[in-house]
């Protein structure tokens, strides 16, 4: 894979390098000092992957990543020494269309592998996503939706762009919206509660995140909060769970999709959002196999047209809307 590194602090960069020097296939295109340098040199070689800092001098990471998505987009993660000092421009970022983010690996931290092993590993699930193999639709038995039973459930995937995009289709909902809602956002779990506190301060509704064994309520929003996937039960309760080992994000979309296509049993409505890849493109397909209203973000609204376009490639969107005609669809269904 090509990278760049955009860092201004010479340490850093060559953590950089060393823990990139453990994986062959990885070879460091170009590095630039500050966010302008690295708009310039994307423009002139846009690499596969760019390892972004968040505070620099001249421009910073977020102003660079937002310059780079909307004129040479590429894979970008959020490289930085200290994540939990910077949540917000961390999401500001992901805003923009980074994809992840991870701690810069440190100089001198006893096994060097080891201090590698995370960055290495987001690599590693971004090489997969950006050149991902697209599974085969698997097939459900018959539908056990009961249409007795009137419980609504919105069940929300993003990725690349997400947490802004969450923002807005959130504080277009009312305070009383009547129908659960999840939300399946890939984000690291470090910053999983960072990002609940921040979504519900933004959008004004109550968002935490989903804890083991409860059930969707109305009135509440969930985030998905491990690094493990998470599964509606067929007890109508939600759950952790490592399998499936070989999808490539966690949580995966497609893994809650699918769950919900199998065991809801009241009115539901999937959307995706903004993401760079394939993810939930598949489990929204059987989402809407089982009678399920479907949406998905159109190309113009979205920061990375990647995974709303791959359900649109595959006929798993009942509706294609902009990001701002979400929310009110959404109350159209619910509250009539």
């Amino acid at each position: 894979m090509k990278i760049a590194i955009v860092n201004d602090m010479p340490m850093a960069v060559e953590a950089l390098r060393r823990a990139l020097a453990f994986e062959p296939a990885h070879q460091v295109v170009w590095v630039a000092h500050n966010g302008a340098e690295a708009v310039r040199l994307c423009a002139e070689m846009t690499p596969d992957l760019i390892l972004m800092d968040l505070i620099m001098p001249v421009m910073d990471g977020v102003e660079a990543t937002r310059l780079i998505m909307a004129s040479t987009p590429c894979a970008i993660l959020i490289v930085t020494v200290d994540r939990q000092q910077n949540v917000h421009r961390v999401f500001e970022a992901m805003g923009h269309g980074a994809l992840d983010v991870v701690d810069t690996p440190a100089l001198g931290s006893g096994n060097a592998r080891e201090a590698a092993a995370p960055l290495l590993r987001k690599i590693l699930n971004i090489g997969w996503l950006v050149g991902q193999r697209s599974p085969s639709l698997r097939s459900l038995d018959n539908p056990l939706r009961d249409v007795v039973q009137r419980q609504g459930l919105v069940a929300i995937g993003s990725s690349a762009g997400g947490p802004a995009a969450l923002e807005i289709l959130l504080k277009g909902l009312p305070p009383d919206f009547p129908a659960a809602i999840v939300l399946v956002q890939h984000v690291d779990q470090v910053f999983a509660a960072g990002m609940a506190e921040w979504l519900g301060s933004a959008s004004g509704l109550p968002v935490r995140l989903a804890r083991e064994g409860e059930s969707p309520q109305r009135g509440a929003v969930l985030l998905a909060g491990t690094n493990h996937h998470i599964r509606l039960l067929k007890n109508g309760t939600l759950a952790y769970t490592a399998e499936p080992v070989d999808e490539i994000y966690r949580p995966s979309i497609d893994v809650f999709f699918e769950s919900v296509a199998r065991t809801w049993r009241g009115d539901a409505v999937g959307v995706l959002l903004t993401g760079m890849g394939r993810d939930g493109a598949q489990g929204l397909k059987l989402m809407r196999q089982q009678g399920f209203l479907t949406i998905a973000q159109d190309r113009e609204s979205s920061a990375v047209y990647g995974m709303p376009k791959a359900a649109a490639a595959i006929d798993a969107a009942v509706e294609v809307r902009s990001l701002e005609r979400i929310a009110p669809r959404l109350m159209e269904i619910f509250l009539k």
